[in-house]
């Protein structure tokens, strides 16, 4: 079979066409045919630290020769810096996959850098939203030729933060920065993207979304909590802003969950309703309320799709909710050296009770998955 058996191998099990016992006989035989294809973690360390270097080395030397290149040796530059980094990534690709991801990533990450150059050349119009619309762009193109997980990862990231950009440009020349619109559909997206894994046979585009969506998910949804909502500005605007960020999110969750949708549309759902009940300083229950409703939700729906990882965020943000709650609303209204035992005990008591609420959990999700 080809280098991306594994690739085809998921898609024919997602259809149906392959039971996951042939599936895991099929992953069997081939590791044993070909036990050197795959990458342990030092060789997968030492291709992340060696692209990041190398990428930081470039940009540095660019950076460094700057001023002494005229304007058509610097276009020049940098798109050879691009080009070199993609034809190497294609050179080694029979031999060394993991090379060529690595190299192909770095290629993807330095065009963005080629496009800001390249309008700074030149003395182009200002309006920064459009270049990250068009590294959007690339990276997209070269995940449909790649088909490799970076430039998915990559335009996971880059697509919201275009829409994020224009909707920021377009409030602050308007003289109405008002982000709560920005805010709802990156903590929603974050949520789908957590979402995205389901099973261990999941391909590598969607343990990159997973991880993406992990890592945003729990300080968008603190923003969505701590920050105090300014008033919407009038005009049509704040409505089409609000249609984006609650249809993208929902649209991602069509295409990465298929019929499944009903637990992410209530995750997107969750993210406005945070957004509503926070109206800056004053009674907070409300926010604390609906932050624990969604971490008991976030675990539920762990466990109904076991998924660990779902889990443990949803406990980390439990904490971290009953955290908040305890310095804004009890340690003030205590002494010091009362307010320093309570948090003692609160992080010897909760952490005790949410280490054995998140195996209890875990068991659960494992008995699920056996029945």
């Amino acid at each position: 079979m080809s280098k991306e058996w594994d690739v085809h191998l998921n898609q024919w099990a997602d259809a149906g066409l392959v039971g996951p016992e042939i599936a895991g006989r099929i992953r069997d035989w081939e590791r044993h045919q070909s036990p050197s294809r795959g990458l342990r973690w030092p060789s997968l360390l030492a291709l992340a630290f060696g692209a990041i270097l190398v990428a930081a080395g470039a940009l540095l030397f660019v950076s460094a020769h700057w001023d002494q290149f005229p304007p058509n040796a610097r276009m020049a530059l940098v798109v050879l810096t691009v080009a070199v980094f993609h034809a190497g990534g294609a050179a080694v690709s029979q031999r060394f996959e993991g090379m060529s991801v690595a190299l192909h990533a770095i290629g993807t990450v330095t065009l963005g850098a080629a496009i800001a150059l390249a309008g700074q050349i030149y003395n182009l119009a200002e309006h920064w939203p459009s270049a990250v619309m068009l590294w959007a762009i690339g990276a997209a193109l070269a995940w449909v030729l790649l088909r490799q997980w970076p430039q998915a990862a990559l335009t996971a990231i880059l697509v919201p933060a275009w829409l994020a950009s224009e909707w920021w440009c377009w409030t602050t020349d308007h003289g109405a920065y008002y982000d709560a619109p920005v805010a709802v559909g990156i903590c929603a997206l974050s949520l789908i993207y957590l979402s995205a894994r389901r099973s261990a046979m999941d391909s590598a585009i969607r343990k990159a979304l997973m991880w993406v969506g992990g890592i945003a998910v729990l300080p968008s949804a603190l923003y969505l909590a701590i920050h105090a909502w300014n008033k919407t500005p009038d005009g049509s605007a704040p409505d089409i802003g609000w249609a984006v960020a609650l249809l993208v999110p929902c649209g991602a969750a069509v295409l990465l969950r298929g019929r499944d949708v009903l637990w992410s549309i209530g995750a997107v759902a969750w993210t406005a309703l945070l957004a509503a009940t926070n109206h800056g300083p004053g009674d907070r229950a409300l926010v604390y309320l609906c932050c624990a409703v969604g971490s008991v939700g976030l675990a539920w729906w762990g466990v109904r799709e076991s998924r660990p990882e779902r889990i443990n965020l949803a406990i980390a943000g439990f904490a971290l909710t009953v955290l908040c709650f305890y310095f804004s609303d009890v340690m003030d209204k205590v002494g010091r050296s009362a307010s320093l035992m309570l948090m003692g005990l609160l992080f010897l008591g909760g952490g005790w009770l949410l280490e054995r609420t998140r195996r209890g959990l875990l068991a659960r999700m494992n008995h699920v998955e056996v029945a």
